[in-house]
């Protein structure tokens, strides 16, 4: 009986396994069948039936597997299915949880829809499982710089600040303060100076869910994991008892940033004085402190000055009335978002920020430094009476003449009684300093005896200085008493007074207001830049329609006495020729395709999204006298504006295309080959894509700076805490938005070609080399900066990292200083990956 009982069950399992197979047999050709009429979500449901019954078929079947998995989720996520398209890549990696690929794309998904922190985690895991998936990097290091700002590392490198606020902490907690609340806590380090200085109970917050989790293990790999008690939390939304037992006697915080408030401490210490921290200390009391409450810092005390700087001005004003033959007529008034923020409903950051030691041409100070204001972090009071209180006036006399460019801001952090840090320029920090560009004046000069005015509040988080002015010496009136200037003696005196007061207020309403970013403003400013497009395209454009309109401007665009108009109405009354179509697709706002009308009978599309660039450029055209045809917005005329690069017309192509090859950071264009071989196939013969190719160039360097501006350097500056191997996984073997002209570095060859890049010659491209560099100055070898020659054909090319440029320079970083006397040589493996270069140093 056992044996044929044995021998029964023998049989049915034999019967299961030849059922389960044939159903994965069906599964298997069915899923096939699918993917052929592109029915990618049943394939994707017959191929996880599969794996779910046949587990060892894995290998098999993971490429056709992940192929279907990709082009259902394209699918989903064009029919906004959002939460099933995550439940397919959930059940994709538990069947692959170590597949770097499948991980990679969730968290591409995640990224286009904001979730940062959660992409960072894939990419993160993907490049653990395989170091040389270079998708897998890229994304990593994209992300990277969005969740762990580089400025963590210049301020952990800063041993000065760390040093300051370990004393500050020490004294406290000496002193009484034996419960720490760490506000903003980053890596963590504030609450480990709290927990080593002796403090009993000690609580750190951090909204960010990276730094939070970073936090988290250094706390522990510094043995204090039971000791620190961490919070993924606003400081805002803690509560008492439910996330701290009680009050607290010391709340440390470096919630600042370059113009002191932009971080939200005012708000954050509020809320702490009035739910979080114990009462103040009652001063001239000698009473115990820790009975009481107490804020590290202390307070503040914000300085300003006007300063003259040319790169700040070409960045935030428009320097010229006309571009490469273009008039730009005074009816349209370009700005920055830092002018246009003081009328703005929205919360937009008023000031920018600069390392003003580092900036290129440096800057001259027309005034002292003067006091803006102060504010106790310690008094519940004044600290609610900041955002209350009425813009009030500043006047600072000018003590040297020059142009009128920016009013600079920095501050001086009171720690304690004892302990202090300051962001001036003149000091060696990590702080940059926040701007306040000048716009909007009749005339920017000013001179000794001058007097520089203003307008200071503190709104929306943010210390605003607005309304800036000049008031010549020669005018007794002050901008404050402008409302009483009928008080002057006679009208000659009054008329005298009001020519000597420039205000920022001065726009004709009727003009058309145009507000560009900075990068942009910079552009419209590059002379050179839209000289050398002029150049080119009159080129192209002549040597495709030899016409006489044509021959009557050079290829430098200098008239030859023709009247362009006159030109083309003439030549319309025997054939008109056929308009030559030229696209511009570069990014940001772009007066080319107006220089193009001005080149002959052209129709000149402009890929401009925003409507009140439209507009602005509407208007430069008109002014310039073009028929309403010469200029078009491409975007219009496209049903899908994913697809930017299409034919004009059906039985058209386009004579010359456009690219932005290279972003103001410093880095290629992303998918710029993939559009340039696009670009190729709507060229119609002798037509041009610019740039046609872009040369790579480099140069060996040692320079400390980028080291501490890239890695925290070892535990030294962290003062033996072990935080850099946690925050260095965030860190990125690229350093952007770099000046060469001002970086500490000592250049330890010539530069070298290091790459070709050519957008009308394929064969031409290698996405790999190798390059052999002569040593000629001894040290140690610890960047690679690069920059770019853009060659819009062989006689017109433009030089990125030169003192017109509006393009930033970039640089790679080595993980490990390469010692190098003079005669060595290194090579160099160049590699180009679509958007991201590498660059390794062979001996």
């Amino acid at each position: 009986m056992p044996n044929s009982n044995a021998k029964l069950r023998c049989n049915s399992r034999g019967g299961q396994e030849a059922g389960r197979w044939e159903l994965v047999s069906r599964s298997l050709q069915s899923a096939q069948h699918c993917l052929e009429d592109q029915d990618f979500g049943t394939a994707y449901a017959h191929y996880l039936l599969v794996l779910n019954l046949a587990p060892e078929l894995k290998s098999s079947v993971k490429e056709t597997f992940q192929f279907t998995l990709f082009k259902w989720a394209e699918e989903l996520d064009s029919l906004s299915r959002i939460q099933d398209l995550f439940n397919c890549y959930e059940q994709a990696l538990e069947l692959y949880p170590n597949d770097e690929v499948i991980c990679n794309s969730m968290g591409e998904h995640l990224f286009r829809m904001g979730f940062r922190d959660e992409a960072a985690g894939y990419f993160h895991k993907a490049v653990k499982l395989n170091p040389d998936f270079a998708d897998a990097k890229e994304n990593f290091y994209r992300v990277a710089n969005w969740l762990v700002e580089r400025w963590h590392f210049i301020m952990l490198n800063d041993t000065k600040r760390n040093l300051a606020y370990l004393k500050a902490i020490e004294s406290a907690v000496q002193s009484g303060c034996k419960s720490v609340l760490d506000i903003g806590t980053g890596t963590g380090i504030l609450s480990m100076f709290a927990k080593k200085a002796g403090a009993s109970f000690v609580y750190a917050c951090e909204l960010s869910k990276t730094m939070y989790e970073l936090a988290r293990d250094v706390v522990a790999a510094n043995n204090m994991e039971g000791e620190i008690k961490l919070l993924h939390l606003k400081s805002l939304d803690l509560e008492i008892p439910k996330h701290i037992p009680e009050r607290v006697s010391l709340v440390v915080t470096e919630t600042v940033d370059a113009g002191l408030f932009g971080e939200g401490i005012v708000e954050s210490l509020i809320h702490a004085w009035e739910h979080l921290l114990l009462q103040p200390k009652p001063k001239n009391q000698d009473v115990s402190t820790g009975n009481y409450g107490t804020v590290i810092p202390a307070s503040a005390t914000i300085f300003g000055m006007a300063v003259e700087c040319r790169e700040i001005r070409r960045h935030h004003r428009v320097g010229t009335q006309e571009v490469a033959g273009v008039r730009l007529p005074s009816s349209v008034q370009f700005f920055s978002p830092t002018y246009a923020s003081a009328g703005s409903e929205e919360t937009v950051e008023p000031y920018t920020t600069e390392k003003l030691s580092r900036i290129p041409g440096g800057y001259v100070p027309l005034t002292e430094p003067c006091q803006v204001m102060t504010v106790d972090f310690n008094n519940l009071q004044e600290l609610k009476s900041l955002a209350a209180r009425k813009p009030w006036k500043l006047s600072l006399p000018v003590t040297e003449g020059g142009i009128l460019d920016a009013v600079v801001v920095w501050f001086v952090l009171q720690l304690d009684d004892e302990h202090t840090l300051s962001t001036s320029p003149s000091e060696e920090t990590c702080w940059e300093q926040a701007v306040y560009p000048v716009q909007g004046l009749l005339d920017y000069s000013v001179k000794t005896g001058d007097t520089v005015m203003m307008e200071v509040c503190c709104q929306d988080c943010y210390l605003k200085i607005q309304k800036i002015s000049s008031l010549t010496s020669e005018c007794g009136m002050d901008v404050g008493d402008r409302d009483n200037t009928l008080s002057l003696g006679n009208e000659a005196e009054l008329c005298n007074a009001l020519a000597g007061l420039q205000t920022t207020n001065k726009q004709d309403s009727s003009g058309q207001v145009c507000v560009l970013e900075s990068t942009e403003i910079a552009l419209l400013n590059n002379v050179p830049y839209h000289e050398c497009f002029k150049a080119a395209m009159g080129k192209v454009l002549l040597s495709l329609n030899p016409s006489k309109d044509l021959q009557s401007m050079d290829v430098d665009g200098h008239s030859s006495g023709v009247n362009l108009q006159e030109s083309q109405n003439k030549s319309s009354l025997d054939v008109a020729p056929d308009p030559l179509y030229i696209l511009d697709v570069s990014e940001g706002f772009s007066i080319l395709p107006v220089i193009a009308g001005k080149l002959g009978p052209v129709r000149a599309y402009s890929s401009i999204e925003k409507e009140q660039h439209q507009a602005a450029l509407t208007v430069i055209s008109e002014a310039n006298h073009f028929p309403k045809e010469t200029l078009e917005f491409w975007l219009s005329h496209l049903e899908d504006e994913s697809v930017v690069l299409q034919r004009p017309k059906s039985d058209k192509l386009w004579s010359i295309i456009i690219l932005d090859v290279i972003e103001t950071s410093g880095l290629i264009q992303q998918e710029v080959m993939e559009k340039a071989a696009i670009s190729r196939c709507l060229l119609h013969s002798g037509g041009k894509i610019f740039p046609q190719y872009v040369l790579v160039y480099g140069m060996l360097v040692e320079s400390e700076s980028l080291l501490l501006e890239s890695a925290v350097q070892g535990t030294e500056p962290t003062l033996g805490f072990n935080v850099a191997p946690f925050i260095n996984q965030f860190k990125v073997p690229v350093r952007v938005y770099l000046d060469l002209s001002t970086l500490p570095c000592l250049p330890l060859s010539k530069p070298a070609e290091l790459l070709r890049l050519d957008l009308m010659n394929p064969l031409l491209n290698s996405s790999s080399r190798e390059v052999k560099v002569q040593i000629c100055k001894s040290g140690q070898v610890t960047a690679i900066p690069f920059w770019y020659h853009i060659h819009l054909d062989e006689d017109h090319s433009l030089n990125t990292s030169d003192e017109f440029s509006h393009w930033k320079q970039a640089a790679v970083v080595l993980d490990e200083p390469i010692q190098v006397q003079v005669g060595d040589e290194l090579v160099l493996d160049v590699q180009h990956h679509k958007s991201n270069i590498s660059i390794t140093v062979k001996r």
